[in-house]
């Protein structure tokens, strides 16, 4: 474990921090520094009670570089990749000898794009010392006693290496940094003389959206000494799930792409790593090998030793909700302490959700985590879920705990009556919807009541193909008269402050809402597969034509609530070019549907879901628009 803070006692100073309590508010203006307190080694001025206050002048703070060497030589130099790490942290603290704890922000993102939704960036003086930390972590927890890190990932902005997307290069960026963080690796400035982290506590928490986020459960998987939690936001956890889904690939040369995408060293520096992440890919056959094996963080769950903290967007088809349910589970099955937030949006941050009460929250985790203060977040729900524009529910565990899994068959009857029905992909046109192809629809009544379904949904298909290969698509659908909250969220001309600022960096930043509509139908969850790996994700198994198979297809994680007087559809197409990189077939798939199911978690059991509705009740107007596509509806039955 890391070493402890270095307090010498526990006495308590009786400063007057009143006048201090105001600046602990959120969604104030920036503020301008504390009156001075007197801090000393024997105690920490910044801890009132169970929570951090304000009490740090966040314009002296200590701003400066460390290049640290960490254990990999990803650009093939002869010697270990350097990773730049911008630091700010409390002066007086440091002067007085109060170690901090480190709040920390590894990203590929710092040079070429910017970070929030103001794409933030770095800004340096002429030392090349920082000036400007994009987000408002260092606005916010420096004056409370926290230093905040910023680090470049190898092989982007001013790190030596090669960016490795997900692998070991960009993982090591961040456990060096905490192993220097904890004294156990090598730092140097500027000019090439050692510096150590005496300051520091030696407990690390990680936060990040997206790959930043990813980046946390790479090195949180690693199980590296001084990282005593993570706040993972709409983050991957599995390489391999977000670039292909069950054997279908997405996109071809993906890893590449994102390479180039962020890459900041010389032309030609990082060829050989180019080179390997085309071959590792695979893309020709989309089998699970060894190399997104190495980008796979879920089976090294069981070395996990920090707390993990999710936010994950329901609607979000950049980094899926496939990264949740089994990165969850897995640290259920190893123990570790875990908390998540769900929203209805899309690849959004809670900054820009639900600000005021996301601030408060970070707040108290970070205070619990890092400083050690009990302040009960560990004794509170687990789960908190927006289940409508304007509510939300807390829940003792995610998925819930009292729901069931409710097998739907799917029933109806070709016109040979042999309650068997195909389904063929279209050759996709310039200009049709990216979701080509013909379409089976299969739909229940009327709900008798509101039915949340929580968690992982599976779809079980008896089928036959006339080609070694198809892939299928599949997504749950609820109609009804619904407000529907959009993926995106819109950005307004007021802005709040979260903390101190300078006139560099203010800490000030637009305010955000989310869009609500009005719809008749909203897509709730989705499912992809290849049919030629119906044995195994690390297996390609051809497929002998018109020879009946087993195919199951794991539908993402959800948590959703249906009101009543809805109806939920399953929707299946064939995959086409226009959305994956899987060639146009024009294969021919029978479903067995007497041999078919939908197997649903519900938390209000089964009763929700009538008996097949009279046809009348069944749409035939699904929200896939395309005019050549010959729309089918069919029943549920229990």
């Amino acid at each position: 474990m890391p070493r402890h803070l270095l307090l010498r006692s526990r006495a308590r100073l009786s400063l007057a921090l009143a006048t201090l309590f105001a600046l602990a508010a959120s969604g104030t203006p920036a503020t301008a520094a504390p009156a001075a307190v007197a801090v000393t080694a024997d105690a920490r001025p910044h801890v009132s009670g169970a929570e951090t206050v304000p009490v740090y002048d966040y314009a002296d703070a200590i701003r400066e570089t460390v290049y640290v060497e960490s254990t990999t030589d990803s650009d093939a130099s002869g010697s270990p990749d350097r990773i730049a790490m911008d630091i700010i942290r409390p002066r007086e603290a440091a002067e007085a000898g109060v170690d901090v704890p480190v709040i920390m922000v590894a990203s590929p993102y710092y040079h070429c794009c910017g970070r929030g939704n103001e794409s933030e960036r770095k800004t340096y003086d002429g030392n090349g010392d920082p000036v400007a930390f994009p987000l408002f972590y260092d606005n916010y927890f420096v004056p409370r006693g926290y230093a905040v890190a910023l680090v470049d990932l190898a092989g982007t902005a001013r790190s030596e290496g090669c960016m490795d997307v997900g692998g070991e290069a960009e993982v090591q960026s961040a456990v060096a940094t905490i192993d220097w963080l904890n004294g156990r690796a090598n730092g140097v400035d500027h000019a090439g003389n050692p510096v150590t982290a005496d300051w520091s506590s030696g407990y690390v928490g990680m936060i990040g959206k997206s790959w930043d986020g990813s980046v946390a459960n790479g090195a949180v998987a690693t199980g590296v000494e001084g990282l005593e939690t993570i706040v993972p936001l709409v983050a991957i956890s599995n390489w391999y799930n977000y670039t292909r889904e069950n054997g279908v690939v997405i996109s071809r040369g993906y890893a590449d792409y994102l390479h180039r995408y962020v890459n900041g060293r010389p032309t030609g520096t990082c060829n050989h790593v180019r080179s390997e992440l085309i071959a590792g890919a695979d893309d020709a056959t989309g089998v699970y090998n060894d190399f997104w094996a190495a980008r796979d963080y879920v089976p090294d769950a069981s070395d996990v030793t920090a707390s993990v903290f999710l936010i994950h967007g329901l609607n979000d088809t950049n980094v899926k909700t496939n990264m949740v349910g089994p990165w969850w589970d897995a640290l259920g099955r190893a123990g570790v302490e875990r908390k998540i937030w769900w929203t209805l949006n899309g690849h959004e941050e809670p900054f820009g959700v639900l600000r005021e009460e996301w601030v408060d929250t970070l707040h108290r985790w970070f205070d619990s985590e890092l400083m050690k203060l009990d302040n009960g977040i560990l004794h509170e729900p687990r789960a908190k879920i927006q289940v409508g524009p304007d509510e939300w529910i807390d829940d003792a565990t995610w998925p819930a705990r009292n729901r069931s899994r409710v097998r739907l068959a799917l029933s109806g009857t070709g016109s040979d009556g042999s309650g068997q029905l195909s389904l063929r992909g279209n050759r996709p046109t310039a200009g049709t919807e990216y979701l080509a192809g013909q379409l089976l629809a299969f739909s229940t009544g009327s709900l008798r009541a509101d039915t949340r379904i929580s968690g992982d949904a599976e779809l079980k298909l008896r089928l036959k193909v006339d080609r070694p290969t198809i892939g299928i698509r599949s997504r749950l659908v609820e109609h009804g008269d619904l407000r529907v909250v959009s993926p995106s969220v819109r950005t307004l001309a007021t802005e709040s402050c979260w903390g101190q600022g300078i006139p560099e960096d203010d800490g000030c930043f637009r305010d955000t809402e989310q869009i609500v509509n009005r719809a008749g139908s909203r897509v709730l969850t989705h499912g992809d597969a290849s049919a030629a790996h119906w044995q195994s994700l690390d297996t390609l198994s051809p497929l002998e034509p018109d020879q009946w198979y087993d195919l199951t297809i794991p539908i993402r994680s959800t948590d959703v609530t249906l009101g009543a007087g809805h109806r939920l559809s399953l929707e299946l197409r064939a995959t086409s070019p226009n959305y994956t990189a899987l060639p146009w077939s024009g294969a021919r798939i029978q479903l067995d549907l007497k041999n078919s199911e939908l197997v649903v978690p519900v938390v209000r059991g089964a009763s929700s879901f009538p008996a097949p509705g009279p046809r009348s009740d069944m749409r035939t107007d699904h929200a896939w628009p395309n005019p050549s596509a010959q729309q089918l509806a069919r029943e549920f039955s229990r």
